[in-house]
């Protein structure tokens, strides 16, 4: 199968991350997306093809590889070769290997020319810091500080348009479970015993509930003022992961759990549990005004901590912190909740563009903005109004 093929080679290579796999780049496409696969081998070659099973004829190690979303800007007219092209989370390698690293990285600035693209977007885990920034837990890693500082003398710029969230918070699940709860602040460790107490109870969710699950997200969404897409979108990745479920080979396939929390047998939270290659992630969650004194969504954390450590991930990626450490950051509510958790602060490079022609570049930087601004608005009525 062209989904066990690569994201077994993905699998082995540094910070593999679930963005990279074969199921997201499907899920893309019936967006509006054409997944590319490129693979870069240890004898010095790369190649890059839509089917990556014509990856397979190779024989040398594969040292890095990378999945990337291409998006025709026009259908037709003047401009209709341009594009954009993303790496979500990509691409994968020893960035701390300066040869590997000046391979990829012209490999890409030249793939882009020839694509025609107005820019390139990646945003690999390389990591800047640990802790929050000028706290005393603040550590820079000098091997992301060198990455960042090559990018920019390539004439890569910090991206405006940052898609994924550039810090995170990450739980080490390689400790016993009492050791975890120990992590926890005080008053998280308190809330998860309280839901424990109060009756709150988390079971793993049904495909058949994927509906119910998006109400309640859509809720959420209203309630907590951020925009979310139409529920055919979520109902594509939430189902697509879900049934790898139960056909995925432990480590090497992606897969999602649901987990929905209940009072008295009534749904009032839920979190979606995303696992690959070790790692484990909370990529969605949703919760009702109903029940909330009862601290359901601190059970549902505990317990997929729980659940990722069993099937065997030594991380757990919180999925976003802020950018700027303090009150007047957008996400700080979200992140106190996080910190509670027992994680440490993760920041990453975030993503950064390389723009073949600047002029095309500075149109399109112009313009999306005001557009994204215009979609974000009618996108958060359209919910409203599904709701009602």
């Amino acid at each position: 199968m062209k989904s066990n093929f690569w994201n077994q080679i993905i699998s082995t290579l540094p910070n593999p991350h679930f963005l990279q796999t074969y199921e997201w780049g499907q899920v893309k496409a019936k967006y509006g997306w054409v997944p590319i696969y490129a693979v870069w081998t240890e004898d010095g070659k790369w190649k890059v093809e839509s089917d990556p099973q014509a990856l397979s004829t190779f024989h040398s190690p594969v040292v890095a590889a990378c999945l990337i979303l291409k998006r025709t800007i026009l259908n037709r007219g003047f401009a209709a070769r341009l594009s954009v092209l993303y790496a979500p989370k990509g691409p994968l390698m020893d960035w701390d290997n300066v040869p590997l690293r000046t391979r990829v990285l012209n490999d890409l600035q030249s793939f882009a020319k020839k694509q025609g693209a107005i820019f390139l977007k990646i945003d690999p885990d390389v990591v800047l810091g640990r802790g929050v920034p000028h706290s005393e837990g603040d550590v820079l890693d000098n091997g992301g500080q060198t990455v960042m500082s090559e990018l920019k003398r390539r004439g890569w710029g910090i991206s405006s348009e940052q898609i994924q969230f550039q810090n995170t918070v990450l739980i080490d699940l390689s400790a016993s479970e009492d050791e975890m709860l120990m992590r926890m602040k005080p008053k998280t460790r308190y809330n998860v015993r309280l839901a424990e107490k109060k009756g709150v109870t988390v079971r793993a969710g049904k495909l058949d509930e994927l509906g119910m699950l998006y109400r309640m997200y859509a809720e959420t969404s209203v309630r907590d003022g951020f925009v979310i897409r139409d529920e055919n979108y979520y109902l594509t990745v939430w189902k697509l992961f879900m049934e790898n479920h139960s056909s995925a080979a432990q480590g090497t396939q992606p897969f999602a759990i649901p987990l929905v929390a209940e009072v008295d047998g009534v749904p009032v939270a839920a979190i979606f549990l995303f696992m690959f290659a070790g790692r484990a992630y909370y990529v969605y969650g949703m919760s009702r005004n109903l029940h909330r004194e009862k601290m359901p969504t601190y059970l549902l954390q505990w317990e997929a901590m729980k659940r990722a450590k069993a099937a065997g991930c030594s991380l757990y990626d919180l999925w976003g912190a802020p950018e700027v450490f303090d009150e007047s950051d957008s996400m700080w509510g979200v992140y106190r909740f996080k910190e509670g958790l027992g994680g440490e602060v993760v920041r990453t490079l975030g993503a950064y563009d390389f723009a073949p022609n600047k002029l095309w570049y500075k149109l399109y930087a112009d313009i999306m903005p005001r557009v994204l601004d215009v979609m974000r608005s009618r996108g958060k009525e359209k919910t409203k109004q599904g709701l009602e």
